[in-house]
């Protein structure tokens, strides 16, 4: 969520995937020491058994060594454009050269020993190898599956996802959160009455999985009503003179006719992800749309935890819809998220040390709290 931390109770969990661990690696490790226990089990001779392991793995090697050629011919044509006129990248680009050379002149130099004086010629070995491997590319199995691609971009940062939600930070998160607090503190001055809880005075970013994004939250969902604008923040941005940044402030009904207030909007970039899945020449499917949205939230949360100067500011709520019709689906997810940091407010104010009062209190000891106003005001505001 925002700096609270996630609790396994919060649907949330259920819905954004958390980053992935090393199982992978360690299954490797564990399938591999499986595959040598078996094998120094079953008890063969040393040089066949040699002779069979180099044999594989030379292969493997060969098809690595052709995969490579392959691409090579196709990246000559870009020397220039992609690799600067330099040979060397486009060596480095289609063959792991830091260790391949290296392994596959061990690997060779091995593989000719031991196959030294088994009646068959070594043309045959490599020309079989070489023939194995390029059917292996020419049906397509060398390519990664779904998951690798996935950890990779993932890994990467190269995701659509990771650079929208830098971009949406850096370009406008990273300017208006630090102000948020000084906007509601202003509109509190002038309306004290309607952000009771201190927990709400933060922007609550919505980040719809399905990236439907409204215009307008009032036709969204009738219990949303559009009350007034913070105060605006205007800043001399990348060219445009007085650029003006701000926030609405809308008044939420729930099933007992009571009003909760707060400021909200959508994550707008999650527009561009709908609007990549809607247009034939980005090739983004729906499946794609809603795996970079999850990954859109999960990088954004990340990205808010590590700035100091976003804290207490703002509160991310991810929801997927349902798939049937729902007309108070909205509010409801706002004011689930709403009633948990009134709790937490709670849960703060009953932490703090009670106050002990003495039996007989003097004059100097009892502190009169007077209002500036004629109506009557709470003696503590922050903890209703």
């Amino acid at each position: 969520m925002s700096q609270e931390s996630w609790r396994p109770s919060d649907p949330t969990t259920l819905l954004i995937p958390k980053a992935r661990g090393g199982r992978a690696q360690q299954a490797l490790y564990l399938l591999l020491a499986l595959c040598a226990t078996a094998l120094y089990l079953a008890r063969e001779p040393l040089a066949p058994t040699a002779r069979s392991f180099t044999s594989h793995f030379v292969a493997l090697q060969i098809g690595v060594l052709l995969k490579g050629t392959c691409y090579l011919a196709e990246e000559i044509f870009h020397l220039q454009s992609r690799h600067h006129g330099s040979f060397w990248r486009v060596l480095s680009a289609c063959f792991p050269l830091r260790w391949y050379m290296p392994m596959l002149l061990a690997s060779g130099s091995a593989y000719v020993a031991l196959l030294y004086g088994d009646g068959q010629p070594l043309s045959l070995h490599l020309s079989l190898a070489s023939l194995c491997q390029l059917l292996i590319l020419a049906l397509g199995l060398h390519k990664p599956s779904a998951v690798e691609m996935s950890e990779m971009s993932e890994r990467s940062k190269q995701n659509v996802a990771h650079g929208l939600a830098w971009s949406y930070y850096i370009g406008y998160l990273k300017i208006v959160l630090p102000r948020v607090k000084k906007s509601m503190e202003e509109f509190i001055r002038a309306n004290p009455n309607v952000l009771a809880c201190r927990e709400t005075w933060k922007l609550h970013i919505l980040v719809p999985l399905s990236c439907d994004v409204y215009d307008d939250l009032e036709k969204a969902d009738s219990n949303i009503q559009y009350l007034t604008d913070l105060t605006e923040t205007t800043l001399t941005r990348a060219g445009t003179k007085k650029r003006v940044y701000k926030h609405s402030l809308y008044a939420i009904r729930d099933e007992d006719n009571k009003l909760w207030h707060c400021a909200v909007e959508f994550a707008t970039p999650l527009q561009s992800l709908y609007a990549m899945s809607q247009d034939e020449c980005a090739a983004f499917s729906r499946e794609d749309r809603l795996e970079q949205a999850k990954l859109f939230y999960r990088t954004l949360e990340e990205i808010l935890k590590g700035s100091k100067e976003c804290t207490g500011t703002y509160r991310l709520i991810a929801y997927e819809e349902s798939g049937e019709a729902e007309t108070h689906f909205l509010s409801r997810e706002m004011l689930r998220h709403l009633r948990q940091q009134r709790h937490e407010e709670y849960a703060v104010c009953e932490g703090s040390q009670p106050h002990n009062p003495s039996t007989t209190l003097s004059s100097t000891e009892l502190n009169l709290q007077i209002s500036q106003s004629d109506l009557p005001q709470p003696l503590r505001s922050d903890c209703l």
